[in-house]
Protein backbone atom coordinates (compact mmCIF):
# COMPACT_ATOMS: atom_id res chain seq x y z
CA UNK A 1 0.00 0.00 0.00
CA UNK A 2 1.53 3.30 -1.05
CA UNK A 3 1.95 6.41 1.08
CA UNK A 4 0.55 9.62 -0.40
CA UNK A 5 0.01 13.26 0.62
CA UNK A 6 -3.13 14.88 -0.76
CA UNK A 7 -2.65 18.39 -2.15
CA UNK A 8 -6.41 18.84 -2.77
CA UNK A 9 -9.56 17.21 -1.41
CA UNK A 10 -10.13 13.86 -3.13
CA UNK A 11 -13.14 11.53 -3.12
CA UNK A 12 -12.34 7.88 -3.83
CA UNK A 13 -15.18 5.50 -4.76
CA UNK A 14 -13.96 1.90 -4.36
CA UNK A 15 -17.56 0.70 -4.85
CA UNK A 16 -20.56 2.53 -6.32
CA UNK A 17 -22.20 2.87 -2.88
CA UNK A 18 -19.00 3.83 -0.96
CA UNK A 19 -17.09 7.14 -0.96
CA UNK A 20 -13.88 7.76 0.99
CA UNK A 21 -13.13 11.48 1.34
CA UNK A 22 -9.50 12.54 1.83
CA UNK A 23 -8.84 16.13 2.91
CA UNK A 24 -6.05 18.25 1.44
CA UNK A 25 -2.93 17.95 3.59
CA UNK A 26 -3.68 14.45 4.86
CA UNK A 27 -0.93 11.90 4.34
CA UNK A 28 -0.82 8.19 4.96
CA UNK A 29 -1.47 4.74 3.53
CA UNK A 30 -4.07 4.23 0.83
CA UNK A 31 -4.81 1.37 -1.53
CA UNK A 32 -2.84 1.18 -4.77
CA UNK A 33 -5.91 1.92 -6.97
CA UNK A 34 -6.74 4.97 -4.82
CA UNK A 35 -3.15 6.26 -4.98
CA UNK A 36 -3.02 5.76 -8.74
CA UNK A 37 -6.30 7.63 -9.30
CA UNK A 38 -5.33 10.51 -6.98
CA UNK A 39 -1.87 10.94 -8.52
CA UNK A 40 -3.29 10.80 -12.07
CA UNK A 41 -5.88 13.43 -11.07
CA UNK A 42 -2.98 15.57 -9.75
CA UNK A 43 -4.57 15.68 -6.29
CA UNK A 44 -1.86 13.71 -4.46
CA UNK A 45 1.86 13.10 -4.44
CA UNK A 46 3.23 9.64 -3.82
CA UNK A 47 5.74 9.56 -0.95
CA UNK A 48 8.49 7.07 -0.29
CA UNK A 49 7.57 4.43 2.25
CA UNK A 50 8.70 5.72 5.64
CA UNK A 51 11.14 3.68 7.66
CA UNK A 52 10.20 2.69 11.17
CA UNK A 53 10.28 5.81 13.34
CA UNK A 54 9.82 8.30 10.47
CA UNK A 55 6.62 10.32 10.55
CA UNK A 56 5.08 10.25 7.04
CA UNK A 57 7.64 9.57 4.35
CA UNK A 58 9.72 12.72 4.83
CA UNK A 59 13.41 12.11 5.30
Amino acid sequence: MPHVRFSEDFDWKPLPQVTLAYKAGWSGLVTTPCATAAVEAKKALQLKTPKKGEKDGDT
